[in-house]
């Protein structure tokens, strides 16, 4: 397979997958707000979700303020955004255009439907209030249409398995963000009030900005923890989104691939990571938890720098000529 067709299909899922998190992430945020109490010292904005998509320093260049409106634009259509939800899907739709030999027609077709789909929906709806939640929920489903479509009519070969890498390393850094962000600075003392009855809607958020809650209930049967969290979505080895099982698909996919050996040993330090914290010592720290966190990433950022010098870094090196 040709390195830039492989980087192609890699990136595809990546901003498929980043697409259907950014609209989750912002559905379930804006319910979030609601429960939590309206007051004139506590200051719950919508900034966090810039620093779950880790795009502080792009929004500030193009925003003063990180409000409602300015933030919704920014990660929904903004094209000074390159992981805006219409900017992913307008690279996903590049990407497949340039590799249709090698995935399912069907496949072409529903991402060029959903990119224009979205694309005539903020012409004509813009972005209320009143709308959004429906069309956020619209491109989650469709995009989970075209995930399903891909495993169940592809062929599980070479393309498919670059292309699974690309969805599960986007879904465990995405994972990882949520949990640093959300368990850390939204709620705390606030001059006269005191938030730690809101603790468990906190952690009920980051279950729910996974589509998370039910499979925890059904696994931990007990209230909604911070510790337990943590444990469910850092280590659980059956939930499709929880950092260990996409650590351990990568792993399953390259052991198909040539050439494995550096990604393979970046990949290995980095479970050995995971698998040896201590969680509940991390629940109950949250500097220290940022700090695991911190180190997490850059694990992840390591692997995904070994995929592309491996495998796609040829691509790249002709495109530069």
């Amino acid at each position: 397979m040709l390195s830039r067709v492989a980087s192609n299909l890699y990136w595809t899922t990546r901003y498929l997958e980043r697409a259907e998190n950014t609209a989750r992430l912002i559905n379930v945020h804006g319910n979030l707000l609601l429960d939590l109490p309206r007051h004139k010292t506590a200051n719950f904005g919508w900034e966090p979700l810039l620093s779950m998509t880790a795009s502080s320093d792009i929004f500030f260049e193009h925003y003063r303020v990180a409000n409602e409106t300015n933030v919704i634009k920014f990660l929904i259509s903004d094209e000074d955004n390159p992981s805006a939800i219409l900017s992913a899907l307008r690279a996903v739709r590049e990407n497949l255009r340039t590799t249709r030999d090698v995935v399912p027609r069907e496949c072409w077709e529903d991402v060029n439907d959903l990119y224009l789909e979205v694309q005539d929906q903020l012409l004509v709806k813009g972005l209320s209030r009143r709308v959004r939640y429906d069309f956020l929920k619209r491109v989650i489903r469709n995009v989970q249409l075209i995930t399903g479509l891909l495993h169940g009519t592809m062929s599980h070969g070479t393309a498919y398995n670059f292309m699974r890498i690309g969805c599960y390393l986007e879904r465990a850094d995405m994972t990882s963000r949520i949990l640093d962000v959300r368990s850390a600075n939204l709620l705390r003392q606030v001059d006269d009030i005191d938030l730690t009855p809101f603790e468990n809607i906190q952690w009920m958020s980051v279950l729910k900005s996974l589509t998370a809650y039910q499979m925890y209930r059904q696994q931990v049967r007990l209230r909604v923890q911070g510790a337990d969290v943590l444990n469910f979505l850092m280590r659980d080895q059956e939930f499709p989104r929880a950092i260990l099982y996409c650590l351990q698909r990568i792993g399953y996919c390259l052991q198909s691939l040539p050439k494995k050996g550096p990604p393979a040993k970046v990949l290995k330090r980095t479970v050995q990571q995971l698998s040896t914290a201590d969680v509940h010592m991390l629940a109950q720290d949250k500097t220290t938890l940022h700090q695991f966190i911190d180190d997490l990433q850059v694990q992840l950022a390591d692997l995904h720098n070994s995929i592309n010098s491996t495998y796609f870094s040829i691509a790249e090196q002709n495109q530069a000529a």
